[in-house]
């Protein structure tokens, strides 16, 4: 069969999986009565509550006669690796913007990654039907885009479709026909080129996405570049450098046919499968027949930027929430992450009960620890830090830049830029963007930015919105300031009392409720001044036969908000720790005994 491979790359929200649903109804892979979940590629329960695409996946549709693999990509930088891995394994990419919001930071990120690989790109203005759409506008950024990013005179040449993917039609002018996608359908036969892959050589595939199948062990996705694989046949592995790894035998090849995967005899050069068997390949091996020897070249993955450190939950409450608290269970499931996400980077520390876990950002991270928690695990993590990386000429320690652009109404503008340069910002270009909002592009370190996301929507009250991505490594900018208030630490093991806490709440707001666990050295309040409190929230009034009035007896505190993953991992200092267990996130100290905090703080 004719076999086209296509990869869908844009910024965040603007309608890839949506479009991806829209292409699966209409190619006949769904019946009309078949009840299908909205966005059915975000299948992971991270990914639908936070309206995300997390990982790379693999859907295939047919359409007059020929089969057309589709991979649903990431559009947050912090996922990356997911995009860089899934692009060698396509012969042409779709290009989704808004028409409103044009071209924005993270499809600079995957289109450059595309064009570098001789890619061909589809253009697709999406969500033409918006109020504040702006279609033509949108496309000579893309071309201003491209032209910025040395694109070819042949890649310059790309096709362009105006388009709906939540109504579900694509049209070759901004005016046309709003009907259906065959327009997209018929764009992608004729300029996608099928696969350059030759059926008579012996098998290769160089395995790009790893999975993890209760019955069938270890999954290997990939594109077959040459020859045919058929169950029950004999291959090998090798690494990137051609070492041998392992000779197996493939148990299952399942193949990609609308949402799901059959298992499928044998597989032709240029399908994408993924093949069941091995035990020790992982991603950016070469799988292949027992008489090849050279490996498929595998593109390298840009290096991570922040790090932090995990560690074993060694507070009194350790043990009461989650199952997997020993650091063997914790490092198996960090390498095994680190196996299958070459975005993430494990290493040993001096502490045998710590692992450094390295990654794109703080958002990637954020979702590893969530991802864990909801597995039962119990760990404790240290404040995310950069990743710096040493001059090759001058041995000079350089630290990791971003590009933030921010989109702000324009009375936040003076806010943005004095916090922005309070954080070793620097202002390159600042424009109207219509509708009363300005947009601003800064290069700042991305030590500055640990923990801004809060402050941002605060001070803009919810209506700023900022991307960052990766820019390059220069010298450090200098110091930058950090939390200015200091914290109320629990000085002894219990129950918090609502009396003790409605004492303590003058001193600053609160992190916990009545009725919370707390122990000694656990963060449960911000104190108002810069020096921490060691306070009692263990305190209950006392009983006496002397009546009161009825307003002491009747305490009332202020609600707190809910604390989230991301926020905690930004407030704390580098002496403190988040411990998260499947229940609960808590803030604490990273020495619990007040003596050796003391000790502590004279030595350094």
């Amino acid at each position: 069969m004719d076999i086209r491979n296509i990869a869908i790359i844009a910024h965040v929200d603007h309608g890839k999986t949506t479009l991806v649903d829209a292409l699966l109804r209409q190619s006949g892979e769904f019946r009309d009565n078949q009840r299908v979940a909205e966005r059915v590629m975000d299948s992971n329960d991270l990914e639908r509550e936070r309206g995300i695409t997390i990982l790379a996946k693999c859907t295939s549709i047919e359409w007059r006669g020929v089969r057309i693999n589709i991979v649903d990509t990431p559009g947050h930088a912090d996922f990356g690796g997911e995009v860089e891995r899934v692009l060698g394994m396509v012969d042409g990419v779709l290009v989704l913007v808004d028409a409103a919001e044009g071209p924005m930071p993270q499809t600079k990120f995957v289109v450059a990654k595309a064009l570098a690989l001789g890619l061909r790109p589809i253009v697709v203005i999406n969500k033409v039907d918006r109020a504040d759409a702006r279609p033509q506008e949108a496309h000579e950024e893309v071309f201003d885009l491209f032209a910025a990013l040395d694109a070819t005179d042949e890649q310059l040449d790309f096709p362009t479709l105006f388009a709906s993917s939540k109504q579900g039609w694509a049209s070759r002018t901004a005016d046309g026909a709003r009907e259906n996608l065959q327009a997209l359908f018929e764009t992608v036969l004729s300029h996608v080129p099928p696969p350059k892959a030759d059926p008579n050589s012996p098998f290769t595939l160089l395995a790009s996405i790893l999975e993890a199948d209760p019955y069938l062990g270890r999954l290997l996705t990939g594109r077959v570049q040459s020859g045919t694989v058929r169950q029950n046949m004999i291959v090998k592995a090798l690494d990137r450098e051609g070492g041998f790894i392992e000779e197996a035998r493939i148990v299952k090849i399942l193949a990609f046919r609308g949402i799901e995967r059959i298992g499928i005899e044998e597989a032709q050069a240029g399908d994408i499968v993924a093949l069941a068997g091995y035990t020790n390949a992982s991603v950016a091996d070469t799988l292949c027949h027992p008489s090849v020897s050279t490996p498929i070249r595998a593109r390298p993955v840009d290096p991570p930027t922040l790090a932090m450190t995990f560690s074993i939950n060694d507070s009194p409450l350790a043990g009461r929430e989650g199952s997997k608290v020993t650091s063997r269970v914790i490092r198996a499931r960090l390498l095994r992450e680190a196996e299958g996400n070459v975005a993430i980077r494990v290493r040993e520390t001096e502490n045998v009960d710590a692992l450094e876990v390295a990654g794109r950002g703080e958002l990637q991270l954020g979702v590893l620890i969530e991802t864990m928690r909801r597995e039962g695990f119990e760990v404790s993590v240290s404040r995310p830090r950069v990743v710096q990386k040493a001059d090759p000429d001058t041995g000079q320690m350089l630290e990791p830049i971003e590009e933030v652009q921010v989109d702000v109404d324009d009375a936040f503008v003076g806010v943005v830029v004095e916090a922005m340069g309070k954080r070793r910002g620097e202002l390159r270009d600042m424009k109207p963007s219509g509708g009363g909002k300005t947009r601003l592009r800064f290069l700042a370190p991305s030590r500055g930015l640990i923990g801004y996301h809060n402050e941002f929507m605060t001070t803009t009250r919810g209506t700023g919105v900022m991307y960052r991505l990766f820019d390059s490594y220069a010298p450090h900018k200098g110091p930058i300031a950090g939390r200015n208030n200091g914290v109320m630490i629990a000085n002894s093991d219990g129950v918090a009392v609502a009396f003790a806490l409605w004492n303590l709440e003058n001193r600053g707001p609160l992190f916990i409720e009545p009725g919370a666990k707390v122990y000694g050295g656990m963060i449960i309040g911000e104190h108002l001044k810069g020096s921490d409190l060691d306070v009692n929230p263990l305190k209950a009034k006392q009983l006496s036969n002397v009546r009161t009035h009825s307003h002491d007896e009747n305490i009332r505190l202020t609600p707190i908000p809910k604390m989230s993953l991301e926020w905690a991992l930004a407030y704390i200092e580098e002496d403190e720790l988040v411990e998260v267990t499947p229940e609960s996130i808590r803030l604490r100290k990273r020495l619990l005994d007040p003596n050796a905090r003391k000790r502590a703080s004279r030595a350094s």
